[in-house]
């Protein structure tokens, strides 16, 4: 890289990858400590927890520290408060600052980005114990377009064994690249549908049903379906449903796009992150990493119909 100071959307993901770091530490802290704070939101499916709410103070509090003109959307509705000073990280990732800014994104101003936060997707099965299901996710959007992103998995590794590392942060930018994780494809012909495992309906029974998958996954969160994409476990992700929202959708799809994948609505609309945009996905999802088109085609007619963009 040249001796300039280095693009702002790089000092932004510099930061934003310590940041995400320091979230993984927080969430293994609530659990390891037993009291998780469990509070439902609109139902027994909604749920909020204590890592939830430290995160997204976490997060929030130290971009907007440190990057004051962002515009920075999270999940939880909190109350004003003072922030513990233990909750900041103000540190940023040396690694990430040795990659160039993509030529289209250089010019880039802080007041111009808007960042989606969902401190804890997947907090659900994180109530359950189900703790690979579960990511923190940092969205990067500019003029409504999802660019980069930042997924943290506080439990990679988990199930492992003594003297496995736990947790890893996986980090993407269009036009650049995906770091932190091995790409790898599902064998041609193969089709594994990934799903909601705690969200299903009649809607999207109806549409795994029309992918004629030879198999079904049910897991939860956003974050970790688009994994599973990447890696190789599943072909498709369909949620034929509006449950889902844009801090739920806006890191994975940076992070699927900037490896040639492909998210949009269940109508194959791309999604919109504008700061003024609904936060619903009412539209649905799906999601591949290769032969979109195949999968695009099988969504019944019928449920496009009940599903208004």
């Amino acid at each position: 890289m040249s001796s300039a100071s280095p693009a702002f959307l790089m000092r932004l993901m510099a930061s934003t990858f310590s940041i995400a770091e320091k979230a993984q530490t927080i969430v293994q802290q609530v659990m390891s400590g037993g009291d998780l704070g469990i509070v439902e939101k609109t139902g027994a499916n909604d749920l909020q927890t204590k890592a939830d709410r430290l995160v997204q103070i976490s997060i929030c509090s130290s971009l907007a520290r440190k990057f004051p003109k962002l515009t920075i959307i999270g999940e939880e509705e909190l109350p004003s408060q003072d922030v513990d000073e233990g909750l900041i990280e103000a540190g940023q990732s040396e690694e990430v600052l040795k990659y160039s800014c993509p030529a289209q994104y250089s010019h880039i101003k802080e007041d111009e980005i808007v960042v989606w936060v969902d401190p804890l997707d997947g907090t659900k099965e994180y109530t359950e114990g189900l703790l690979d299901h579960v990511t923190v996710l940092i969205g990067i959007a500019y003029d409504g377009k999802a660019i980069a992103g930042v997924i943290n998995q506080p439990y990679y590794n988990y199930q492992a064994g003594a003297g496995a590392v736990l947790g890893r942060t996986i980090w993407g930018v269009l036009n650049l690249g995906v770091f932190g994780i091995q790409l790898k494809e599902v064998p041609e012909g193969k089709h594994i549908i990934i799903t909601t495992r705690s969200h299903s309906s009649r809607l999207v029974n109806d549409c795994v049903c029309a992918m004629n998958a030879d198999e079904v996954i049910r897991v939860g969160g956003a974050g970790n379906k688009v994994i599973q994409l990447i890696e190789g476990k599943a072909s498709a992700y369909v949620f034929a449903s509006p449950g889902c929202k844009k801090w739920d959708t806006c890191a994975p799809e940076a992070i699927l796009h900037a490896v040639s994948g492909k998210l949009t609505d269940i109508h194959g609309n791309p999604l919109q992150y504008h700061k003024d945009v609904k936060y619903m996905n009412s539209g649905g999802v799906l999601a591949t990493l290769r032969n979109f088109d195949y999968y695009a085609s099988r969504v019944p007619d019928s449920v496009k119909k009940e599903l208004v963009p």
